[in-house]
């Protein structure tokens, strides 16, 4: 007795769901994780991943399949069968796609979402009334909430926090280099440091055209636009040197426009700020020199 199509159509397109899920949640194709924002960001990829792997071994089988079954056979001169068609098959393959795009998108919106991409998005009159970086900046160090609060930032990947410890440092993009400023210790570094474990927020502007800090392994990246302030935060987990990547094309050279995202242990960090903050030298400075 010959199977049923509808019922092998079944098996097939629950091995293809199956397979589909196992590739995405066992072949690791992401650099490491090393930053708090990375584990939401990678759930997103392995639906995505299982969704493409799914349409890709369906489409590939199924033209494979069409080219072995449907072949002309040596000697075969007659047309092909006239078939009509079929609108119950029509509505299934619109519906599906439909509902598998419907579910990235409101899914993807949900975790940019909560990685605080839409944080200042949804004022939408913030474009319109953003002050000056200076202004910003002001307004920022001081935390006094005054006429420029730090709300009207456009953009920012990461939710922004409100934790005491939080390192601040600012950003500058210029072709074809990253420079980052601590004001705290008044350090000036074509490198970023950070320490593991403590939230931090930088503060990004471009002095010429716009470029994009991108850290890979941070799964973090945004735009920096000319005149245009904006806030990227996050959180590193893991100890180590990861690439920053500028990934916008931003001239000749923007190939070579690369720096270096150092994550320190704590201890090991203070070390770096101790030693390279004038503040803290002049500090130790004066403390080691006697008095009359």
């Amino acid at each position: 007795m010959p199977i049923p199509p509808a019922l092998v159509t079944l098996l097939l397109g629950m091995a293809l769901v199956l397979s589909g899920l196992w590739v995405g949640y066992n072949v690791d194709l992401l650099p490491l994780d090393a930053s708090a924002n990375a584990p939401v960001y990678d759930a997103l990829f392995r639906v995505l991943f299982s969704i493409g792997t799914i349409l890709f071994l369906g489409i590939v089988g199924l033209v494979v399949f069409s080219l072995v079954r449907f072949r002309r056979r040596p000697g075969d001169r007659v047309d092909g069968q006239a078939i009509e068609g079929n609108l119950l098959l029509e509505i299934v393959w619109t519906a599906i796609p439909a509902v598998v795009v419907l579910f990235v998108g409101i899914y993807s919106y949900d975790i940019y979402e909560r990685m605080g991409g839409m944080t200042t998005l949804n004022d939408h009159a913030t474009m319109h009334r953003m002050a000056p970086m200076e202004t910003l900046e002001a307004s920022v160090g001081s935390g006094d909430g005054g006429d420029t609060p730090a709300a009207r930032v456009w953009g920012g990947i990461g939710t922004r926090s409100d934790a005491a410890d939080v390192l601040p440092v600012e950003v500058t993009a210029l072709q074809f280099a990253f420079l980052f400023h601590y004001p705290e210790g008044d350090i000036t570094s074509g490198e970023l440091h950070v320490p593991n474990g403590r939230p931090v927020e930088l503060r990004l502007k471009a002095n010429d055209v716009i470029h994009a800090f991108w850290v890979p392994q941070f799964r973090l990246k945004q735009d920096v636009i000319p005149g245009q302030p904006t806030v990227l935060t996050f959180t590193p987990t893991k100890a180590g040197s990861y690439p920053i990547v500028c990934a916008e094309l931003c001239g000749p050279y923007h190939g070579g426009m690369r720096s270096t995202v150092v994550v320190h242990e704590p201890d090991d960090y203070e070390a770096w700020f101790q030693k390279n903050s004038p503040l803290a030298s002049t500090v130790a400075t004066a403390s080691a020199t006697p008095t009359g």
